[in-house]
């Protein structure tokens, strides 16, 4: 354990860094766009039943709440709600303003033909979140967001998820920080799953679990990006640092 804590230390990447990344494998190496998301949203699906397996949770029914924004993140938080379904949690899902992206409406259907239930709004009085959920997965804000200029309905999300007491799980980058420096009025997760590498805002993570979700790069790439990657185990699709 101590030695791929050691070595993370080596290859944390800027935001310029993970968008060449990300660009190279859909034109160079022909991953799909829809492909990477449920990749993303698989592993991190993976990772909630690692650190809360359904006989942890301290609720009688196993239920989650995922908060959605419009961009990338939000796409594969609803993947990673549908794979939570599948191992037998009960995810809801928040989707404020829902993309007019054909592809992130086809992962909209997905949850909602799988009978995944969407909350119109999210309740201001935290105690009611409290009650109703075991944990939070944050997939609000990702890689493409200035966190200086988050507005509504997003700026009030964040200020509930200050409040509540639940265990919150971010996904790549924690809402509301910056992806270079870390969080300056962000959400302080307990789980954090980086997405094909660790930021260099992963440095400013405190919380107890952080997963990496990047088994699948092809070996050039990582040679390339020098990301030294740490030796996953068995059929594992995420490990912790």
């Amino acid at each position: 354990m101590t030695q791929i804590q050691d070595l993370s230390l080596n290859w944390r990447v800027s935001k310029q860094e993970a968008e060449a990344i990300e660009r190279e494998l859909l034109e160079d190496y022909r991953f799909g766009k829809q492909q990477l998301i449920e990749i993303f949203g698989h592993a991190c699906a993976v990772a909630v039943t690692k650190v809360f397996p359904l006989s942890s949770l301290p609720k009688k029914q196993p239920t989650v709440l995922v908060i959605c924004g419009p961009e990338q993140n939000g796409a594969i938080g609803l993947v990673c709600a549908r794979h939570l379904r599948v191992y037998d949690y009960e995810p809801t899902i928040f989707y404020p303003k829902r993309s007019l992206n054909s592809l992130y409406q086809d992962f909209t259907t997905q949850c909602e033909k799988m009978d995944i239930p969407f909350l119109s709004y999210l309740p201001t009085e935290v105690q009611l979140i409290n009650d109703a959920y075991n944990l939070v997965v944050d997939a609000i804000l990702g890689l493409e967001t200035d966190p200086t200029t988050v507005k509504e309905p997003f700026a009030g999300i964040l200020t509930t998820l200050k409040q509540i007491k639940l265990p919150l799980v971010s996904l790549d980058i924690p809402s509301g920080w910056d992806a270079e420096t870390g969080h300056s009025e962000g959400i302080t997760p307990e789980v954090l799953v980086s997405l094909t590498a660790p930021k260099k805002c992963a440095t400013q993570f405190l919380g107890k679990h952080h997963f990496v979700a990047g088994r699948f790069l092809p070996y050039d790439l990582q040679k390339k990006f020098e990301l030294n990657l740490p030796v996953y185990s068995g059929a594992e699709c995420v490990i912790q640092l």
